[in-house]
């Protein structure tokens, strides 16, 4: 039976998901997923409804202390392939930073069910599907009974990397650097492909100007968004030119060790 997909506690947010849909996809609402028919099951192929994964990750969700923000839901070759994406928020007032969870699932044996989760997650119906947490189940045989502990496992990884990303926000935001220091890491910073030479004075303007008052603080945590900022325009690399940004940022406030 395919529980309800009662809705979640929306949270109000200030972005859209990277969902990027350029390859005949259609954004659509949850209801129209909730319509599409599911092929038949044969003796080794055993495809499960969209709306079964997605009600999979709600449910897990809300045994946790995270709630569902901003939802996006696309659908191309007439049904037979979905894309989605989810905020997902702390329940504490938090407004620095949410995760994002990506789904995708298929009816014509296209790619597995799947899970991405991160600070920074890419899901495009080119079928490029990135994240820093990352699962997969194909639709063979005994899929319905491994769902859950597939979800589960995703979800537990998100809330472990939740608390480290709390830490390290604190830290960033504790350290306190000069011109000179922001310099000299954004210098750094094309050393370890975060970015390129091209993109240095975008980052510059971000670190004197910043874009948001919240950002204007001359800490880590202000070049860390100046960086984040600027590297917006190319989403297929953000996820780890991010991981790159966080290893040297991490590097300089003493996280990394």
């Amino acid at each position: 039976m395919i529980a309800n997909l009662d809705p979640l506690p929306v949270i109000a947010t200030r972005r859209t998901p990277n969902l990027i849909l350029h390859c005949g996809a259609q954004a659509v609402e949850l209801d129209d997923v909730r319509k599409v028919r599911t092929p038949r099951s044969t003796n080794s192929w055993c495809p499960i409804p969209h709306h079964q994964l997605i009600s999979q990750v709600q449910n897990t969700l809300k045994t946790t202390n995270l709630r569902i923000g901003h939802q996006a839901h696309s659908l191309s070759h007439e049904g037979q392939r979905y894309f989605g994406l989810m905020e997902v928020h702390a329940q504490k007032s938090n407004d620095d930073y949410c995760w994002v969870l990506g789904l995708r699932n298929s009816h014509d044996k296209t790619f597995p069910a799947g899970i991405v989760a991160g600070a920074s997650v890419f899901v495009c119906d080119n079928l490029s599907f990135s994240g820093e947490i990352k699962f997969a189940r194909k639709h063979t045989r005994f899929i319905v009974r491994d769902l859950p502990q597939l979800v589960s496992r995703s979800i537990g990884l998100l809330l472990t990397k939740w608390h480290d990303q709390d830490k390290r926000i604190a830290a960033y935001k504790e350290a306190d650097i000069s011109d000179q220091e922001a310099h000299d890491l954004i210098i750094r910073a094309t050393d370890v492909s975060v970015c390129s030479n091209r993109l240095i004075p975008d980052v510059l303007h971000e670190w004197r100007e910043p874009s948001h008052d919240a950002f204007e603080g001359r800490n880590v945590w202000s070049l860390f968004n100046a960086f984040t900022e600027s590297l917006k325009g190319n989403l297929t690399e953000l996820p780890k030119r991010t991981e790159a940004l966080h290893g040297l940022l991490d590097t300089h406030v003493g996280l990394s060790a």
